[in-house]
């Protein structure tokens, strides 16, 4: 949904005004055929993070990513699947530029299939770029960055990561 204003997180904030917001989402690490992690420059920080967002009435969490995938990145997630679960206060509480405060409880994903061409697709992001995942920018959001080395861990143990 690319108008916050009528999104279920907007319709909310006119009740609860800036005051912390409980937001299930989802997150995903999307790699290419030479293994490069596909980021976006943020608007509303203007630093790098990953696709995903937050859910909407009526979703189910699958839905959530391959909308917010879409609706960012222009790319279709053919193949999502959960890595790990990001819910650490520290880590997932944020404070937007607009004094909005939100703690975030994400599911996370990771694809390396999908269809179209990644590209700026909303006015959530100012750039889309591929990063291999050991030459990351240094501009990233600490909780994306932590979703990247969750799935490290998860590539080398097999195991759901929990962070």
């Amino acid at each position: 949904m690319n108008d916050f204003a009528s999104s279920y997180v907007g319709q909310l904030r006119k009740i609860i005004g800036n005051r912390l917001l409980l937001a299930p989402g989802a997150r995903i690490v999307i790699q290419d055929d030479r293994q490069r992690v596909l980021l976006q420059k943020r608007s509303d920080f203007n630093i790098w993070g990953l696709p995903g967002g937050n859910a909407e009435e009526g979703e189910d969490i699958l839905s959530i990513i391959v909308r917010e995938v879409e609706e960012e990145t222009s790319l279709r997630v053919l193949d999502a699947k959960p890595f790990g679960f990001g819910s650490s206060p520290s880590l997932e509480t944020c404070i937007y530029p607009n004094g909005d405060r939100a703690q975030h409880f994400v599911l996370n994903f990771f694809s390396r299939r999908f269809e179209g061409t990644a590209k700026v697709a909303d006015d959530e992001s100012l750039d889309m770029q591929w990063f291999p995942i050991d030459q990351l920018p240094d501009d990233i959001l600490p909780n994306m960055l932590e979703s990247i080395k969750a799935y490290q861990r998860f590539l080398a143990s097999g195991e759901f990561q929990l962070f």
